[in-house]
């Protein structure tokens, strides 16, 4: 069992996230967020660290660039039984990511809806799909949560033995999280080919 110390929250959607917030924060769980996830978990009253203060980079390029940083990457992808790897967190100052919760940019809604072409190039999703692959690929160490769907199966979890997790509960999560980055990459990839 590995314990969930502290969660990066990241959602275009925020409906649904209240119940799984109380919990987590219930287990003493530290939040870690961008924009308006961050001002959507601190209107609820639970602090929450803005990303940028670890990354000590604001959101830059119109929002294209929040989350991909080597601290926030690296606070993913770090593999805790490593001793290197360990060695270079703390060299480096990054922060253990124990869980990741994200959802996607509505890109096959922006396409129904008849947007203009840029307006849905702007919903390709990148630090998202970015987090969710981090997080499914290093599933011995981190839950990745990839969207709404998943989070009353985590609240499941956190309700029965709380906030911890079996390899195979995070394995569960990741193969969840590799099928909602292929189902986007597929509806992106016919988009293009539409063209």
């Amino acid at each position: 069992m590995k314990q969930i110390k502290t969660a990066l929250i990241s959602v275009y959607h925020k409906d649904g996230l209240e119940a799984l917030l109380q919990k987590l924060n219930g287990e003493g769980v530290k939040f870690l967020s961008t924009g308006g996830t961050q001002a959507f978990i601190e209107s609820l009253g639970y602090p929450c660290q803005k990303v940028e203060d670890v990354t000590s980079y604001p959101s830059i390029l119109g929002g294209r660039v929040k989350t991909l940083h080597p601290k926030i990457f690296g606070g993913i992808l770090g593999r805790r039984e490593l001793e290197g790897d360990q060695q270079q967190m703390a060299q480096y100052e990054i922060p253990e990511i124990d869980l990741v919760v994200v959802d996607l940019y509505p890109f096959e809604q922006t396409v129904a809806s008849g947007a203009s072409d840029e307006d849905i190039i702007e919903k390709i999703d990148i630090g998202g799909i970015s987090l969710i692959r981090a997080g499914a690929k290093n599933f011995n160490d981190v839950v990745i949560i990839p969207s709404k769907e998943q989070y009353e199966p985590l609240l499941d979890i956190l309700n029965a033995q709380g906030a911890k997790t079996t390899f195979e509960q995070r394995r569960h999560f990741a193969t969840a999280a590799f099928g909602v980055s292929s189902h986007y990459d597929t509806a992106i990839h016919e988009w293009f080919g539409s063209k």
